[in-house]
């Protein structure tokens, strides 16, 4: 957990009329306060790191907060429903708000796009890939803990496989492990000169892990695939040799174009292309990149050569609307690499907390009566008086 703001920290980072009203409070004499804190969209409850966050910040004052959530964490929340309620004396609480608030939204709708994505492909892992897109740590510990949360809740709802882990150390104890995963990236295939003198490097430095190699780097995706497969066999049998496909979208899979892809999804899902919705979902299916033809075409080149124990990786923009198609599709995928369940439109990342109660007393901005029939009434300001 990052290390708490010093005052001079939170006065110089929170909105300013917060501390204004602190000090005006100061000087006219405190009262206990109830906030409600909710977003105008369903999330999925991730409130843990602002907890914590509020909980450090209580002790360092010599106060406390008392913090009621709603819900257990990786619970599915409606829009404007409370997520939680944070009653304490509004001295010590009002200049807090932009800093708790920005540490739920993100998390929250995070954590809903990966529950998405996990109970859309319940038999697929992923991996989180966030972090290159995250503006510094503290966004990447905050995404790394969303996509925990939310396969912990499709592992409870779906039976569904998740998140196995990440690729940075700094936040792989979210999922349980010692350190980040992954192989190699393009930069050192570049390197090698080769994707089999790649793997064979790899292998030499690292001989007791599983190997994961990258075919795409020359536009060679399958007969790449298959040379790696022919010089480590004996992984390839037992299951521990993994290719990872992540053409870019500007040109299609060796052996594909427009025509043959349509080939190899009629030949596999031809119900599949009578779905699409839009130009978008019709690429993920047919077009450039790693679609779903060129996944089903891929696993058609390794099962012919006899390498059907060899496990495919897909990345390139998996966030939940491609998972859905791929679902739809049934591709032949075993795990996906993604920081894709980043939000999308961070206006819909917006925590909002509103006060409901002063020293017991029920009162609540115009239009937010909403607020108090969701769970707080009389009985529940009076309490946190």
């Amino acid at each position: 957990m990052a290390k708490s703001p010093s005052q001079a920290d939170i006065t110089s980072q929170t909105d300013r009329y917060f501390v204004k009203t602190r000090e005006a409070v100061g000087h006219f004499g405190d009262k206990n306060v109830t906030y409600a804190i909710f977003m105008r969209r369903p999330v999925c409850y991730a409130p843990r790191l602002m907890i914590e966050w509020l909980q450090s910040i209580a002790a360092e004052r010599g106060t406390e907060f008392k913090i009621e959530s709603r819900l257990q964490e990786g619970d599915w929340v409606g829009a404007g429903e409370p997520l939680l309620f944070i009653s304490g004396p509004f001295y010590h609480l009002v200049d807090l708000e932009t800093l708790y608030l920005q540490r739920l939204g993100a998390a929250c709708v995070a954590a809903y796009n990966a529950y998405t994505m996990c109970v859309t492909l319940p038999n697929v892992g992923f991996m989180a890939m966030d972090a290159r897109h995250c503006a510094g740590q503290e966004m990447a510990e905050m995404m790394a803990y969303a996509a925990s949360v939310g396969s912990e809740s499709a592992k409870r709802d779906s039976e569904a496989i998740g998140f196995i882990g990440n690729s940075n150390d700094a936040t792989a104890s979210y999922f349980g492990n010692p350190g980040g995963l992954g192989t190699m990236p393009h930069a050192f295939i570049g390197y090698a000169g080769s994707t089999l003198r790649a793997a064979e490097m790899y292998r030499e430095v690292f001989p007791d892990e599983g190997l994961t190699v990258l075919i795409d780097y020359f536009g060679q995706e399958i007969q790449d695939a298959l040379e790696v497969c022919r010089a480590f066999p004996d992984l390839a049998a037992k299951g521990e040799l993994r290719v990872r496909l992540d053409t870019h979208g500007g040109r299609y899979v060796e052996g594909l174009d427009m025509a043959a892809s349509y080939a190899v999804l009629e030949k596999h899902k031809p119900r599949a292309v009578r779905h699409y919705r839009s130009e978008t979902e019709l690429k993920w299916l047919v077009g450039t990149g790693v679609s779903a033809a060129a996944l089903f075409h891929l696993r058609d080149s390794l099962d012919e050569a006899g390498f059907d124990k060899v496990k495919i990786i897909a990345s390139s923009g998996f966030g939940p609307d491609k998972c859905k198609i791929m679902a739809s599709a049934g591709a032949p995928i075993d795990m996906i690499g993604t920081g894709s369940f980043l939000p999308d439109v961070w206006a819909e990342t917006y925590a909002t907390a509103d006060i409901i109660a002063y020293n017991g007393e029920i009162r609540v901005k115009t239009g937010r009566e909403f607020l108090l029939r969701n769970g707080f009434g009389e009985a529940s300001a009076k309490k946190n008086a």
